[in-house]
């Protein structure tokens, strides 16, 4: 059977901020992709979107647009505590789902959205919109090449100001927290660098609320003796930093901004022989995302971030959270 040559029709579960920049900009850029349907808690909120976006029509619940069989596929943009419920209803109704980060509140959760996933025959893909640029890529072959010596540490982080004290990002029962919602990049960082699953050796968190951590910092270790830090906060006196090293034994790779290199980023390779600057070339990473999210469902092409991907990433952020002495969310 040939692949289906129609646009994958997708719908919105939630009128989300991040949606526009996520997956309606990209839709418009993907000729493959065709954006069909979007439904949020208010309806009223659900046809305005609609509206604003040119997308045909606005559902009065998220049920009924699950039920709606015009959708063959779903992005997640809900808060995190919601991610398992909805992706989970979502893959039942024979949907494929695009969720956003993190994948769930904790590695059960996410466990139980891969095994559904798997029972399905659905595909499930976690939206770590980073990986899918050119230069996550280019990151990994500098390694592999050898131009800094074997890697012996990495270091990535990502602090942002969230300054809106209502923000669901702040809230315990939706799974918020600095290191859920930010977080969760750097150590995605360290594991695609480092092609291996780190142990937790020490963590820290500041609090903004109990339980609510507004900057997380934590040590990792790998079973072959290479260590790593990660580094987060949406509330502390760092205001704003993204970015990564690793230190190899003859050189270092440092990355300005691999979050969003589409806007601006710097790559640099710094080695006795000197210092080599280059920035890679590419469309923006929500719109690599939605055309590998597209070549998974309707050809069966490999994704770095499926559902194994993110079961692992919730377990280091699960771990992390115990060695600051809090509790996974969700739990």
């Amino acid at each position: 059977m040939s692949p289906d040559p129609a646009p994958l029709r997708i719908g919105i579960l939630g009128a989300a901020r991040i949606a526009p920049l996520a997956i309606v900009a990209p839709a418009r850029r993907v000729a493959e992709a065709e954006l069909v349907a979007v439904a949020a808690r208010d309806p009223g909120r659900a046809r305005a979107f609609a509206a604003k976006h040119r997308i045909p029509r606005a559902h009065e619940s998220y049920e009924a647009l699950l039920a709606d069989p015009s959708v063959e596929a779903v992005y997640n943009p809900l808060p995190n505590g919601l991610h398992a419920e909805w992706t989970i209803r979502a893959l039942r109704a024979g949907k494929h789902v695009l969720c956003e980060k993190p994948l769930a509140s904790n590695a059960e959760e996410a466990e139980r959205m891969a095994e559904v996933a798997r029972e399905t025959g659905r595909k499930l893909v976690e939206a770590f919109h980073w990986r899918y640029h050119p230069l996550a890529a280019r990151m990994k072959a500098i390694l592999a090449s050898g131009a800094i010596g074997k890697p012996r540490r990495y270091e990535a982080w990502f602090a942002i100001p969230l300054f809106m004290r209502g923000d669901i990002r702040w809230r315990h029962d939706l799974a918020g927290g600095a290191l859920m919602d930010t977080g969760c990049y750097p150590i995605s960082m360290v594991r695609h660098l480092a092609e291996a699953e780190p142990e937790v050796v020490s963590a820290r968190s500041w609090l903004r609320a109990p339980e609510v951590d507004r900057r997380t910092e934590a040590e990792l270790r790998f079973s072959d003796g290479r260590t790593a830090k990660i580094g987060c906060s949406m509330w502390s006196r760092t205001v704003f930093r993204v970015g990564l090293r690793v230190a190899g034994e003859t050189g270092e790779l440092r990355v300005a901004n691999p979050l969003a290199p589409h806007f601006w980023h710097r790559l640099r390779v710094l080695t006795p022989a000197g210092v080599t600057s280059e920035r890679v070339p590419g469309e923006s990473t929500y719109t690599h995302q939605l055309r590998a999210f597209v070549e998974h469902v309707r050809r069966g092409a490999p994704v770095p971030t499926g559902p194994e991907d993110g079961v692992a990433n919730m377990r280091v952020i699960d771990a992390v959270y115990r060695a600051a002495g809090l509790r996974p969310r969700g739990t």
